[in-house]
């Protein structure tokens, strides 16, 4: 195997697929980076079993081959290399030879046919969206799913499409996040639910572009394709949460409020609220909501903390206790002006939505307040 190739070229495929690299393995062969040439390209091919990663580039090929090489050292070795052409070849010893200007690299390899093969994936249903719209949906829901391996089916987010909309739900049993998008192509009712490491992996790659993505999935794989690159990825088993029945269709109070002034509220009351030895759980901040005001109050060993904001409110006065990072996630995942957050009792879910549209909506769950 020969290959000449430039420096930005290659560093624009590692980055991508160096994100399907095992962590964690006690087979050293998903370490590596799977090399193939076919004609004039090469394909990168990264898998950890749960995400497998394609790139296929243009580049000189001088001679055809395969091999497969340690993923992170290859990477931050081209990493360090001028911006120039790079010569790569594998010699009669089987070691990577890795040449630019004066420098010289030698790598061990390991043998491609142990590399395992990626998923084959019959795709029965699809839909293609803007990178750009995919990317802010994922990043403004993903904070949500939860992290316990415990409960498999809610480390992932839900893909479900009905009626030309995607919507795309996380849930970790504190709170939710729905964000929800009209599809420019027709498409068949579908819904899967997609691990979060695979779509943290995702948007590190997609980028903020029209450029089209496709998402297709079987049974039980989902596939992301685009440009140069597809993603395949296992499909979480398992009942996810009838989200539509758990979010309040009704509300005893509303408050409509500059998002920016009460995300900065939040963001200030935190610092005394997560100071606390005994951490934020036993000291949430308490939401008291007046005619005309919202007040914000945090207490503990650290100290006092006050916020108070004078917004439009409908409905009865309120008094409820929340963990702040919650609300914090929730508002730095919006840029809307203005908000609504809509209150039940002091037991129910705290919905945050828009005052324009219906195109997103987060639910959380209240504390209980200890009695004074």
């Amino acid at each position: 195997m020969k290959i000449v190739c430039y420096k930005d070229k290659l560093m624009k495929a590692l980055n991508s697929v160096v994100k399907g690299v095992a962590n964690k393995t006690t087979m050293p062969i998903l370490e590596g980076i799977l090399i193939q040439t076919n004609d004039n390209e090469i394909k990168l091919t990264t898998y950890d079993l749960e995400i497998g990663i394609e790139y296929v580039m243009e580049c000189e090929v001088r001679e055809q081959g395969s091999t497969v090489v340690n993923a992170i050292m290859f990477s931050e070795i081209i990493r360090k290399l001028p911006d120039t052409e790079i010569h790569i070849s594998l010699n009669a010893n089987n070691l990577l030879e890795i040449e630019c200007e004066g420098s010289l690299y030698k790598l061990a390899t390991m043998n491609p046919e142990e590399f395992p093969e990626l998923p084959k994936i019959e795709v029965e249903n699809s839909i293609e969206i803007d990178q750009n719209v995919l990317k802010n949906m994922i990043r403004r829901t993903i904070f949500a799913a939860s992290t316990e391996e415990s409960r498999p089916i809610f480390t992932g987010c839900l893909f479900e499409i009905e009626n030309n909309k995607l919507s795309l739900v996380a849930v970790d049993g504190f709170r939710l996040a729905l964000r929800k998008v009209f599809l420019t192509k027709q498409s068949n009712d579908f819904s899967a639910v997609i691990p979060g490491k695979t779509l943290i992996e995702l948007n590190k790659i997609i980028t903020d572009s029209f450029e089209p993505i496709k998402m297709g999935v079987s049974k039980n794989q989902a596939l992301f394709e685009m440009d140069n690159c597809k993603i395949v990825t296992r499909i979480l088993d398992g009942e996810f949460l009838n989200y539509k029945n758990v979010i309040p269709n009704n509300w005893e109070t509303r408050i409509k409020v500059n998002k920016n002034s009460i995300q900065d509220s939040f963001e200030r009351i935190s610092l005394i609220s997560s100071s606390s030895v005994e951490k934020e759980k036993k000291y949430p901040v308490k939401v008291q909501v007046d005619i005309g005001k919202v007040i914000i109050l945090c207490t503990n060993q650290t100290g006092d903390a006050k916020e108070e904001l004078y917004v439009s409110t409908e409905g009865k006065n309120l008094e409820v206790g929340f963990n702040p990072k919650y609300f914090l996630d929730s508002l730095k995942a919006i840029d809307d002006e203005e908000v609504y957050i809509e209150f039940g009792s002091s037991i129910s879910p705290c919905l945050i939505k828009s005052v324009e549209n219906n195109d997103y909506v987060y639910m959380i769950l209240p504390i209980r307040l200890k009695e004074d």
